[in-house]
């Protein structure tokens, strides 16, 4: 390919390229032509090259190379060249590179121009690229061509402005007096830039926006010569008189206005001409209507005003564009909380909308349907949500369950409503419902105790219809192994009577353990119903999952059969008795007996001086343990030592009190200067446990636990805290003093 070729054969060429790799070749040819030529010092053909440079720079290849290209031929005096040379700018020029300075001077020179369309690509390029350095030193011209005469350079240098006060913030106030001058322009482009330069200016500093407000009688005769206009070929679109200008000038006016009374006031008639006179069938109208709906909304303006607003948004509602639909429940969804009885009106297009084909619109119309229910609407609200719950997509359900639920605990007119709203999301979207449902559900059933015959029926009832729903199961059978005594009575009159038996009932726990929906749950309810005469099957039935692959299943499977063994000889399963779990293995190490050992009770720490007395008998009462308080004796038998170690001393003596009584004392004291916090003491024996717990020990004081036990041997735990530090020791105790003078 020549060097000399036309823009428009390189292109062809490119296109033509049947591969990347072939499209590569052409353009690799043509860019090194173009770098041989921008080395040749008379170059006529410049402009040409750079841009094909720019071509091949859009198609994402490197041109970094024109750079310096491009600020040759801005310096250039030529149009063409100038053209060219800052279209280059903003396209392979930014604010990080340092030869974006370097057309700083050129820029300056051309802003003073006699030329309007020269200063034009100087004022674009400025606002397309400038770097906060060259906004600083160019501010002071974009200022003065502000004031110029020119309505084609004020628009453009507009426009610059906006440009160069987000880039440094502090030169707003050096357009502000400016900026306020453009306002009494009749050129519609110097009025759009002069407004979207004004936004900008009251965004980023109170003050300006304080004395902006004095404008706001300007804006509003600007925008009531737009609407009562008549036709303007040159401004209409749509039938409506520049449609650009009326939106940005109702975004100011909505600046403007909020939170100020008194611009509000100013405002509120020129709304209310707007919101009735514009033409709501085409899309630039609803544009126009739209802006002005959030104005309305966001000052302070009138409420006859803010209902029209909300009717505006209500038509929308009935908008077949969807898009449309979309903005109109967006917007009626931030003002509901304020303006709740006008949204209100609207209730039922906005019902219509959970109908609609759109996900988007879907979510939206379900977020403002639970926003509207209220006490007043409650019953017939859900109805609807219900059956959108039916219906929805998958997506949607858990925050439609979430909502009908919170709507539900706060409007509810009875409890029985309550239940039975909450019964129904569980059996439609019962696995979408959040894990907080039931436990929620248990306690609004447990605290409704008129409705636990009538709540049980029907969960009976659901379970026997459907086992797929997870929270519906775990609820169901949670009510039945408390309730299932009302269950079998057959007896309701909330609900129809139905004759459920003892197999009945088990039949579904059973059905829904065999399900892949099994849990503990239903071998929990099994084991509540131990007051059934078919205790042998529950018992049958809970022995055939202790061998379960389901871990958890096996556990408790495997933990109730041994309660079974445990209290064959009872009506009643109770739980596991251990009031020192942190202590059985203390238990477990003394053995040397056939029974296991039963842990008691702790008890506090006694006076010194006083016993505690107590008899093992075999099959003696659990409760009798403790035995009674008496009197210490007058002369205290012999003391060993069985304990010493960091200050903390355990001695101990022991007493026949009959053939098969024995009275242990054991005496813990601190010699150490600081106090002990904390302090345990704790004895096992077989057959037998008893703790002595304190909140401290004093310093050199002593207390006493007393034990009383017919075998020989006795294992002691010791815990305490001193000094910030926890401490913890075992000893077992062999022998006792006088125990061989006693004839033991």
């Amino acid at each position: 390919m020549s060097p000399s070729v036309p823009l428009q054969e390189m292109i062809r060429a490119i296109r033509s390229a049947r591969t990347q790799c072939e499209e590569r070749g052409v353009i690799q040819r043509e860019c090194a032509a173009i770098r041989a030529q921008f080395r040749q010092a008379d170059n006529g053909g410049r402009s040409h090259n750079l841009a094909k440079l720019l071509y091949v720079h859009m198609l994402g290849y490197p041109a970094h190379f024109g750079q310096m290209e491009c600020v040759r031929m801005i310096a250039s005096p030529r149009y063409s060249e100038k053209r060219v040379g800052y279209l280059g700018a903003m396209m392979l020029l930014d604010e990080k590179q340092d030869a974006s300075l370097l057309i700083t001077n050129s820029i300056k020179n051309d802003l003073s121009h006699s030329n309007q369309y020269v200063q034009s690509l100087a004022l674009c390029t400025l606002a397309c690229m400038g770097s906060a350095e060259m906004c600083r030193d160019l501010a002071p011209e974009i200022d003065r061509l502000l004031r110029a005469s020119n309505s084609y350079i004020k628009k453009k240098a507009a426009l610059c402005a906006v440009h160069i006060v987000r880039k440094v913030h502090d030169l707003g106030e050096l357009f502000a007096p400016a900026a306020r001058s453009l306002l009494a322009e009749k050129n519609h482009g110097v009025l759009h830039g002069a407004v979207v330069l004004i936004i900008e200016l009251c965004e980023r500093n109170p003050e300006t926006l304080e004395r902006f407000r004095k404008t706001v009688p300007d804006l509003v005769q600007i925008m009531k010569g737009l609407v009562l206009s008549g036709y303007s070929p040159e401004h209409d679109v749509a039938g409506i008189s520049d449609p650009f200008l009326q939106v940005r000038i109702l975004r100011l006016l909505r600046i403007l206005g909020h939170n100020n009374e008194g611009a509000s006031d100013a405002m509120n008639d020129l709304l209310a001409q707007v919101a009735t006179n514009t033409d709501s069938t085409k899309t630039v109208g609803n544009a126009v209507l739209y802006e002005t709906v959030l104005t309305v909304l966001d000052i302070k303006s009138e409420s006859g005003l803010r209902v029209l607003a909300v009717n505006i948004l209500g038509r929308f509602l009935l908008n077949n564009d969807r898009n449309i639909r979309y903005i109109a429940m967006t917007s009626l969804q931030k003002i509901v909380g304020t303006d709740h009885n006008a949204v209100q009106r609207h209730r039922g297009t906005i019902v219509d909308c959970l109908k609609d084909q759109d996900a988007s619109v879907k979510r939206r119309a379900l977020e403002l349907s639970l926003a509207l229910v209220s006490a007043s609407n409650v019953r017939s609200m859900m109805k609807e949500l219900l059956l959108f719950l039916s219906s929805c997509p998958a997506e949607l359900k858990a925050h439609a369950a979430s909502g009908i639920f919170n709507a539900a605990e706060r409007y509810a007119p009875s409890q029985r409503w309550h239940i039975d709203t909450i019964l129904h999301v569980l059996t439609t979207a019962g696995g979408d419902v959040r894990d907080e449902t039931v436990p929620n559900l248990i306690q609004l059933i447990t605290n409704a105790s008129e409705l636990h015959c009538y709540t049980v029926h029907k969960l009976y009832r659901a379970l026997l219809t459907d086992i797929s729903q997870q929270s519906l199961v775990q609820v169901a059978c949670w009510c039945i192994g408390e309730y299932g005594d009302l269950l079998l009575r057959g007896e309701c009159q909330e609900t129809e009577a139905v004759q459920v038996t003892e197999d009945d009932v088990l039949d579904a726990l059973e059905t829904v353990l065999q399900s892949h929906m099994s849990s503990p749950g239903p071998l929990t309810a099994c084991l509540s119903l131990h007051h059934f005469t078919t205790a042998s099957r529950i018992r049958s039935i809970v022995s055939i999952y202790g061998s379960c692959i389901d871990v958890e299943l096996q556990q408790r499977a495997v933990e109730y059969n041994a309660l079974f063994k445990k209290y064959d000889h009872m009506s009643l399963f109770p739980p596991p008795v251990c009031g020192f779990p942190q202590v059985c293995d203390l238990l477990d190490l003394l053995g040397g007996s056939e029974e296991t050992l039963q842990p008691s009770p702790a008890v506090g720490a006694p006076a010194p001086g006083l016993l505690i007395n107590t008899a093992s008998t075999a099959g003696g009462d659990l409760l009798d343990l403790l035995g009674v308080l008496e009197p210490a004796p007058l002369a205290p038998a012999p003391t060993v030592p069985v304990y010493e170690k960091d200050g903390v001393t355990l001695t101990l003596s022991c007493e026949k009190q009959s053939d098969t009584g024995l009275t242990v004392t054991l005496t813990a004291s601190n010699s150490t200067d600081s106090d002990i916090s904390s302090f345990t003491l704790q004895a096992a024996v077989p057959k037998l446990y008893l703790s002595l717990a304190g909140p401290f020990l004093a310093a050199s004081h002593y207390i006493k636990s007393f034990l009383l036990q017919v075998n020989l041997k006795m294992r002691v735990r010791i815990s305490y805290t001193s000094q910030g530090s926890a401490f913890q020791d075992t000893v077992q105790i062999d022998s006792f003093p006088g125990l061989d003078a006693a004839g033991q």
